[in-house]
């Protein structure tokens, strides 16, 4: 078993670099953000280029990886703001986790304003579950809601799902995958796949989406993110065709970050906030 975990470590951290070298803007996802991936949900993940899928260790875990969830203790919860030029479109996630002894489970609202498909607006609910030392698995419920609407929808309609991943061989490197199903389709309609390697005070990440049906579109999106001081982080990547720059505050309980990606014409602010308990 320990030559076996040898030889995925060097693989994949080679396999990573690979990657990361391959990049290039000829990747281009045809993916609608407020549907398939979630993109622009937590400032962190948006800094670091919408790579989270293998690092997946906060708040915003039930969306980008559900398998996640069981990577702390206690309870989470976030809230995401656009915060500037609003009249393009507005994004305002938000969701609660908790995790407790190899098992996690999540509650998070995705709605965005101003897009060209209306006002997509969708419920997620999430569940994980440890079941190896180096493996987790997760799966989520999504549902979307009818927006405006004079009554709280606790599910809604179009249920679609999400099933999870997470492989940690080794401390500092993990493995993501996320195979996500959209209403309306049949079967999965997109693989993320995903790895990430801590070394010292650096975190790279990568996540690379392979489409399935008519969509033959593959996006590639990868980041960092430094550990500046004890309590501060500065992030950079590049989601698909758009670079991403990023700012992050960790104190004890909270957590705030800041993220701008800059995208056709113009450029996007974020401004999220995580409290743990």
């Amino acid at each position: 078993m320990h030559y076996v975990l040898r030889i995925t470590y060097y693989a994949s951290r080679y396999t990573l670099i690979g990657l990361f070298l391959a990049a290039s803007p000829a990747f281009s996802a045809a993916f609608p953000f407020e549907e398939a991936r979630p993109l622009y949900v937590g400032a962190r993940a948006l800094g670091m280029g919408n790579a989270f899928t293998a690092v997946a260790d906060d708040a915003t875990a039930g969306f980008w990886n559900p398998a996640g969830l069981i990577q702390w203790q206690g309870v989470k919860l976030f809230g995401v703001n656009k915060f500037h030029d609003r009249l393009e479109y507005g994004f305002d996630p938000k969701g609660i986790g908790y995790a407790y002894r190899g098992y996690g489970l999540f509650w998070g609202n995705k709605i965005a304003l101003g897009v060209e498909s209306g006002t997509p607006d969708f419920n997620y609910y999430s569940f994980a579950h440890q079941i190896h030392p180096y493996i987790a698995v997760g799966a989520s419920l999504k549902f979307k809601r009818k927006h405006p609407s004079d009554y709280y929808q606790f599910f809604g309609h179009s249920p679609a799902y999400d099933f999870a991943l997470l492989v940690k061989p080794r401390s500092n490197l993990k493995f993501g995958l996320l195979a996500g199903h959209l209403s309306h389709q049949r079967g999965i309609r997109w693989l993320t796949l995903g790895a990430a390697y801590h070394w010292e005070n650096l975190l790279f990440a990568v996540d690379l989406i392979v489409p399935r049906g008519p969509l033959n579109d593959t996006g590639l999106y990868y980041g960092i993110e430094w550990k500046a001081h004890r309590f501060i982080r500065v992030r950079s990547g590049r989601s698909d065709r758009w670079w991403t720059l990023g700012l992050g505050f960790d104190w004890q309980w909270v957590r705030i970050d800041y993220a701008r990606i800059y995208e056709r014409d113009f450029a996007s602010d974020f401004i999220s906030a995580e409290l743990r308990f």
